[in-house]
């Protein structure tokens, strides 16, 4: 299954769905507090705000406090709503150091008066920039008096966006205790994190807890139970949670909850039911819901395996709308997934030429193929004229290329390449284990020691690899005892601590 229909199975535990939560947890007054503000007419026409002034300093590191400062000493003003309104617009974009900064700006430089909602999403940018105990240490300070459900269902989510799961009990039975606990968005938030940690037992006891409680579930609600059927292979039982959706008055089943059930029939090779929930899912497709189901159309059908209905999806979605790389990107890999290499090839061409914004993830999944399939000739001829043309391939499309060349025994080819992909790299970026350890076999057993030692200071300097590791092989460079099982150990063990480094905590 590949990463669109991953994405829509566990639609309820990414971020998007814990900003849907957030909102049902703040007051009335949060939802006032993040309308976008309407410039003045002079502001309008000189083309000046303060978001405008913020909004060029990227860079995480770099403070916005001087703007601000400087802002307000040229006799210019800011209202609180304007800043919440930046804040939501900083958050949105994830760029949670300045969000805060903001937001910390405004009660401690404008003296503003905190709402409930204003320490609510204070308490979930403090969470994401300076981590938990923070956050609690925030909430503790609070004044009681702010303490609300809004502000209590915010620390929550903290809890079980850290996957803290002991503490989200515990916090959980706290809300129980002050009456807090008394509507289903509550109780979702516990739910999914069960979910994402794969204790859908505990599921049950929730639902049932909350019918105890006389507490209607929701869509959401049913939906975390539907993925987690799903997840765990049960499939009556995702039946049964999709009749009783269909039947409650209180929930409108939407396409996205067909679409999940035709993602579970698929799963377990019940095709027919699965084109059944596909066919209903098309049906309440309107609007601007259009451009986010095909993406998820066209993996399903490929899923089913039916060639016929994927094209009809494409073609469809042509005729009504602009259609943007992530689609072409479905659409590819999709085909891919079929084996049709031709048709996916067609298609890439149609992107070429269809004047989209040149993102190098479209050409990277057919590139992958090649490499995959042993036609590194077709992948190499691609990229060079990529190349020519300006543009830049992605580090893992040299990686993979590399890879190929290692497969076909073409190792100056491969050591070359791998260079090229440590030159491109970015953070987080990691090289295939395997093939980097080929290339310095290869440069040992040629006698090339200074090519060998040049690789590694690569490395180095790039950040590619931990200084230590770059340290344990130059010292078996200079031992002499370099050996694939060794180097494939040092390789794997420096990637896996530059993965646990660099992983959100």
């Amino acid at each position: 299954m590949n990463s669109v229909c991953s994405r829509m199975y566990n639609f309820y535990s990414q971020p998007g769905y814990h900003r849907a939560i957030r909102i049902l947890f703040y007051s009335t007054e949060a939802a006032e507090a993040v309308k976008p503000v309407i410039p003045s007419t002079s502001r309008a026409t000189s083309g000046e705000s303060l978001y405008r002034r913020i909004s060029p300093v990227g860079d995480p590191n770099v403070p916005i406090a001087p703007v601000l400062n400087q802002w307000i000493e040229e006799g210019r003003t800011v209202s609180k709503r304007e800043l919440q309104s930046i804040v939501k617009q900083l958050r949105d974009y994830r760029r949670y150091n300045h969000a805060l900064e903001v937001s910390q700006w405004m009660s401690d430089r404008r003296y503003f008066d905190l709402s409930p909602a204003d320490i609510s999403v204070r308490l979930d940018l403090i969470a994401k920039v300076h981590g938990l105990e923070q956050a609690e240490e925030y909430f503790n300070n609070t004044p009681k008096h702010l303490r609300v459900l809004s502000t209590y269902g915010a620390l929550l989510n903290c809890y079980t966006h850290h996957k803290s799961l002991e503490k989200a009990e515990a916090h959980m039975q706290k809300m129980r205790d002050l009456g807090f606990a008394m509507s289903s968005v509550t109780y979702n938030v516990l739910m999914n994190l069960y979910s994402q940690l794969g204790q859908h037992e505990k599921l049950d006891i929730l639902f049932q807890e909350m019918e105890g409680k006389g507490i209607a579930p929701d869509k959401y609600t049913f939906s975390i139970r539907l993925s987690a059927s799903i997840a765990t292979f049960d499939i009556e039982g995702m039946e049964k949670i999709l009749e009783r959706m269909e039947t409650d008055p209180r929930v409108i089943v939407d396409w996205n909850a067909y679409a999940v059930a035709a993602g579970g029939y698929i799963k377990v090779g019940l095709i027919d039911k699965a084109l059944e929930m596909l066919k209903k899912s098309e049906e309440l497709v309107t609007g601007r819901k259009r451009r986010v189901a095909v993406d998820f159309f066209l993996t399903l059908y490929a899923g089913t395996g039916k060639k016929e209905e994927l094209y009809r999806i494409w073609n469809q979605h042509k005729t009504l709308e602009k259609v943007y790389n992530s689609t072409y990107m479905c659409m590819i890999s999709s085909l891919l997934k079929l084996d049709d290499i031709e048709g996916a090839e067609k298609i890439l061409a149609e992107w070429e030429s269809g004047g989209t914004s040149y993102d190098f993830r479209v050409p990277n999944l057919l590139m992958a193929a090649y490499c995959k399939r042993g036609l590194w000739e077709k992948a190499e001829a691609f990229i060079n004229k990529a190349a020519e043309r300006g543009k830049k391939p992605y580090p893992s499309t040299w990686d993979r290329l590399a890879t190929a060349y290692v497969e076909d025994n073409q190792m100056a080819k491969a050591v070359g390449t791998m260079g090229k992909a440590i030159l491109a790299s970015r953070p987080g970026w990691k090289p295939n284990c395997s093939t980097l350890a080929a290339c310095l076999e290869y440069l040992k057993g040629q006698q090339d020691t200074e090519g060998a030692e040049e690789f590694i200071r690569l490395l180095r300097t790039q950040g590619t690899l931990p200084s230590n590791a770059c340290d344990e092989l130059q010292k078996y460079l200079e031992d002499g005892k370099l050996e694939s099982d060794t180097l494939n150990q040092i390789l794997k063990d420096a990637i896996g601590e530059r993965e646990g480094r660099e992983s959100p905590k």
